[in-house]
């Protein structure tokens, strides 16, 4: 039987998209395709599969994500889709534990590409609410305030991603150093 699920997640928060997937597995709800804030899952055996996610390098059809998905589906792993640059992958836990990332400096550099984007977001849609708040105090119409104001808001939401992001790696480096 299928299904399909409707749920949203933050980009910084990749970890409980993850949670919940593999808790929908526990429960025998397989994912088997992904889109923006879409799940379709098909029943199976509770616990079949294992399902982790990752922010790309680059967008899948470039030659080193294709690369790189290729290398994970030689190691039994089951690319499912992406969004955007988030890469979906489930592998059948009888094959043993499955993780992207051999060790924290691998985590680490994850979190770079999540933080790299988030700045980037932020900073673009900073610029952008300080174009249109200088376009309102100029002429006085109101659809720069609006944007503006709408602008700055995405721009502090995004900050707040970035900051929350850094902070797990933050963790993620001190824990490094404790194993050093």
């Amino acid at each position: 039987m299928r299904k399909t699920m409707y749920r949203c997640f933050w980009a910084w928060d990749f970890d409980k998209e993850e949670a919940w997937l593999n808790q929908m597995a526990a429960q025998g709800d397989c994912l088997t395709s992904v889109g923006f804030c879409r799940y379709t899952f098909e029943r199976g055996l509770p616990g079949e599969y294992g399902v982790r996610l990752e922010l790309l390098e680059n967008v899948p059809a470039h030659p080193q994500s294709a690369q790189y998905i290729a290398f994970l589906e030689e190691t039994g792993a089951e690319y499912l889709g992406c969004v955007i640059r988030w890469a979906y992958f489930r592998k059948k836990t009888a094959d043993g534990p499955f993780s992207l990332y051999s060790d924290n400096a691998s985590r680490v550099k994850h979190l770079n590409r999540l933080l790299l984007l988030l700045g980037v977001l932020a900073l673009s849609q900073f610029c952008i609410a300080l174009s249109n708040l200088s376009a309102f105090f100029g002429s006085g119409h109101t659809a720069g305030l609006v944007g503006g104001l709408v602008c700055l808001s995405v721009a502090l939401l995004l900050s707040y991603g970035y900051l929350h992001t850094r902070r797990k790696k933050s963790l993620l480096k001190k824990e490094q150093q404790l194993f050093e």
